[in-house]
């Protein structure tokens, strides 16, 4: 009796899908809200895209601000030393 369920289950859920997908197929609401949503994160993605880039950029300037900062104190700390000995 349990596998008996299961086939109903089955076929309730494939029923209820299929009248659900062909439903929002033939929805022109649906259909404006897909193409919308699908503009939309288009959109934030290229925006989110432009961005990595733009902070990836700024890392790469601070770390090559870092790496001449670093050279000028190593400098500076070795010309002291040196005038101390």
């Amino acid at each position: 009796m349990a596998g008996g369920g299961n086939f109903i289950h089955r076929v309730v859920s494939y029923v209820a899908n299929e009248l659900i997908v062909n439903g929002l197929a033939n929805s022109p609401r649906f259909q404006r809200f897909a193409v919308r949503t699908s503009k939309k994160l288009e959109e934030y993605s290229d925006i989110a895209a432009q961005k990595k880039k733009r902070i990836a950029e700024q890392l790469k300037d601070a770390s090559k601000n870092f790496e001449i900062m670093m050279t000028i104190l190593v400098k500076l700390a070795f010309f002291s030393w040196k005038r101390m000995v």
